[in-house]
C-alpha cells in the first residue's frame, strides 16, 4: 500500500447521469445567462430578469422570480420544483413546441476562472447513469417518454449528434430509442471537453464527515462539497420470497412456431412492465398481473396519449378490458375504437394476453424440470384460480441507494436513517431511497446538509429537463464559495513571508504560518456539523485528523481509517 497525502479536490459527484453531465459542464466554467435579446414570453419573467443588473443564472432570487407562476397565464408545472422549472422555461421557453429546440432565453458564456475542480464516480462503464445500465429485460429500441429535444444537454444537442451519428437532419417531434440516447450520453463529456473529471466504472463507498470536508475511504480523496446525483433508479425492488423461485427461472425463448408456449408472468402497474410487455415476442403468451385503482392510484400509462404513445396507451387499453371484465361497472364500458395504431395490429392480444387486476399470489409450485411453475392466484374473496408460467418480470418499481455514505452522514441527509438510529433500528436497513425520500427536505434546500446537495431524479424530478434547475443551484454555492477562499488564501498568502517552503498545505490550505493559531484556539464545532473524534476518544479538529491521514509513518491510523 502506497502512504501519503490523500488527493484533494473542491467537489465529488456521485453518479454519472445527466444530472452529473450538466453540473460538470458547469464547473468547468460554462455559466448559463439569461439572454435578454431573446425576451421570455413570460413579460413579467423578463422584466424580473432584465432588470437585474447581473444576467448570471447561477446566483438568483427564486421565491422573487417565481411567485407569479402559479398565477400566471402561461403553463408552468406545479408538480416539479420552482427552481427546476425556472430554468426548464428559461432553457425551452416553447416547451415542447416544434420550434423548442431553436429558440431559448438561455446563453452559456464561457469563463475559465470560474472553473471549480471535481471528479465524477460512476458505477457504470459510460456516462449516462440508468440510460447505460439496463436492469429491465426490455427492448433498447423503444422510444423514449421525452421528445429529443428535452433530453438535449448544454454545449452538444441530440440534434447535433443525431447528424453526427446520422448524417442527416432530425426528424421533428423524434422520439429517440434508449439505445440512441444512452450513446448520446457516453459521448457528451468528449464531445464538450470534460471527460477529465469523469472516473467511469468505479464504485465509491465509506464517505464520513472529516470536519468541515469530506473523506472518501474507497479512494482516498477528500473535498470539500459532496453531490450525490445517483438518482432513485439503480435498484429493483426485489419481489417477495414467494416469487424468489419463480424469479430463477431464465426467459423462454419463443420463435413464431412455438405459440404453444408457457406464459410469462409479468407483474408491474408501469412504464418498465409495459416495456417487458412491448419487447416481447408477438408469439409470447402473456399473463399481467397488475394493480388497478383509477380513481386513487392510477397507472402512469394513463397519461400517454394514443397518437404520441400508440404502445403504452395501448397496453393501457388492455389492462382497462381486463379490469372492466373482472369488475364490470355499468357506467364505465370501453369505448369501441374506430382506428387502431400499428401496435394494436402487431399481435393477436386476445389469444396471447390475459390481464389479471389486483390478483394476490398465494402459491407456487415449481414443476419437476425446473423449467416452469404453477402459481395460484386470487382476487379478492373469488375461488384461486391456477396459471402455469416459464418465467417472471417482477417489474413494481425501483430505488435508489445512499449505501456510499457512512451512517453518521447518513443521518445528516435522511430524516428516516436519524429516525431509525433514535428507535435502536439498523441504519443500514434504509439506505433505499425513492423520489419521496427527499422531496421534503429540498422543498427547503437542495443542500441537504452542510455542503451536502442533491440533483437528479433525489430531488423527486426525474425528467431530464428538470435537471438544469439543481445543477444551477448546487453549481452557484460551490462556485461562490470556491472564489471567497481563493481570496481568502491570496490574503493570507500576502500575509505570511515566505521562506522557501511551500506557503499553503497541499491538502488543508492553511498556511503554516497561522496553523499554530488556529489549532491553539478551543475547537468548536458548527452546530450542524458534529464534533468528529480521533482515535483516543478525544475530539479533534478537522486539521489534526488529516494530519493523522497523511503521516506515512502512522501505520497504524492509517490502516483503521482507511479499511
Amino acid at each position: 500500500m502506497a502512504y501519503g497525502r490523500p488527493q484533494e479536490v473542491d467537489t465529488v459527484i456521485v453518479g454519472n447521469g445527466p444530472s452529473a453531465l450538466i453540473l460538470s459542464y458547469i464547473l468547468h466554467g460554462h455559466i448559463p445567462w439569461y439572454d435578454s435579446t431573446t425576451p421570455h414570453p413570460d413579460h413579467l419573467l423578463h422584466d424580473k430578469l432584465a432588470s437585474r443588473s447581473d444576467h448570471d443564472l447561477l446566483n438568483v432570487d427564486i421565491d422573487a422570480l417565481t411567485d407569479h407562476f402559479t398565477a400566471s397565464r402561461f403553463s408552468y408545472s406545479t408538480q416539479a420544483l420552482p427552481i427546476n422549472v425556472l430554468l426548464d422555461t428559461l432553457i425551452r421557453p416553447l416547451g415542447e413546441t416544434e420550434d423548442a429546440q431553436k429558440t431559448t432565453c438561455v446563453k452559456w458564456v464561457h469563463d475559465p476562472s470560474r472553473t471549480v475542480p471535481h471528479l465524477i464516480f460512476g458505477n457504470n462503464a459510460f456516462a449516462g447513469g440508468q440510460w447505460e445500465d439496463g436492469p429491465v429485460d426490455a427492448s433498447w429500441d423503444i422510444g423514449t417518454l421525452s421528445y429529443a429535444g428535452m433530453i438535449s444537454l448544454p454545449g452538444y444537442a441530440f440534434d447535433q449528434h443525431y447528424v453526427r451519428r446520422n448524417a442527416c437532419p432530425m426528424p421533428t417531434y423524434l422520439r429517440p430509442s434508449r439505445s440512441a440516447v444512452a450513446d448520446y450520453l457516453a459521448s457528451y463529456p468528449d464531445q464538450v471537453g470534460i471527460s477529465d473529471s469523469f472516473r467511469n466504472g468505479e464504485v465509491v463507498s465509506q464517505i464520513t464527515r472529516l470536519g468541515e470536508m469530506f473523506h472518501i475511504g474507497s479512494h482516498k480523496i477528500v473535498c470539500k462539497h459532496l453531490i450525490l446525483a445517483s438518482g432513485v433508479f439503480s435498484e429493483m425492488i426485489a419481489p417477495p420470497p414467494i416469487l424468489q423461485s419463480l424469479a430463477q427461472f431464465s426467459a423462454t425463448k419463443v420463435s413464431p412456431d412455438q405459440d404453444s408456449s408457457y406464459p410469462i408472468l409479468v407483474i408491474g402497474s408501469g412504464f418498465s412492465a409495459a416495456d417487458v410487455i412491448i419487447s416481447s415476442h408477438a408469439c409470447q403468451k402473456i399473463i399481467h398481473v397488475f394493480k388497478w385503482a383509477p380513481s386513487t392510484s392510477p397507472s402512469p400509462l394513463r397519461a400517454c396519449h394514443q397518437q404520441a404513445y400508440p404502445e403504452y396507451a395501448g397496453v393501457y387499453r388492455r389492462m382497462k378490458v381486463a379490469a372492466l371484465s373482472h369488475f364490470p361497472r355499468s357506467d364505465k364500458r370501453p369505448k369501441p375504437r374506430h382506428t387502431h395504431s400499428e401496435f394494436d395490429q402487431c399481435r393477436d392480444w386476445a389469444s396471447t394476453y390475459e390481464g389479471i387486476p389486483n390478483a394476490q399470489i398465494i402459491q407456487v409450485e415449481p414443476s419437476a424440470d425446473g423449467r416452469s411453475a404453477m402459481v395460484s392466484f386470487q382476487i379478492g374473496s373469488e375461488p384461486s384460480f391456477q396459471r402455469q408460467v416459464s418465467s417472471l418480470a417482477y417489474v413494481v418499481g425501483r430505488r435508489g441507494t445512499l449505501k456510499y455514505l457512512s451512517p453518521s452522514l447518513l443521518r445528516e441527509v435522511l430524516p428516516c436513517a436519524k429516525a431509525s438510529t433514535s428507535s435502536g433500528l439498523d441504519v443500514s436497513k434504509t439506505t433505499t431511497v425513492s423520489a419521496h425520500s427527499l422531496r421534503e427536505k429540498a422543498n427547503e434546500d437542495l443542500e441537504m446538509a452542510p455542503s451536502i446537495f442533491i440533483t437528479g431524479s433525489l430531488t423527486g424530478d426525474s425528467l431530464i429537463r428538470f435537471a438544469f434547475g439543481g445543477c444551477t443551484y448546487a453549481a452557484g454555492k460551490i462556485m461562490s464559495r470556491h472564489v471567497h477562499a481563493r481570496e481568502r488564501h491570496q490574503l493570507t498568502s500576502m500575509a505570511c513571508p515566505s521562506n522557501g517552503s511551500p506557503i499553503v498545505s497541499p491538502v488543508n490550505g492553511i498556511p503554516p504560518c497561522l496553523k499554530e493559531r488556529a489549532t491553539s484556539r478551543p475547537q468548536t464545532p458548527s452546530p450542524r456539523i458534529p464534533a468528529m473524534s480521533g482515535l483516543d476518544g478525544h475530539e479533534s479538529s478537522p486539521l489534526s485528523l488529516l494530519a493523522d491521514k497523511c503521516n506515512p509513518l502512522d501505520r497504524r491510523k492509517e490502516k483503521f481509517d482507511f479499511m
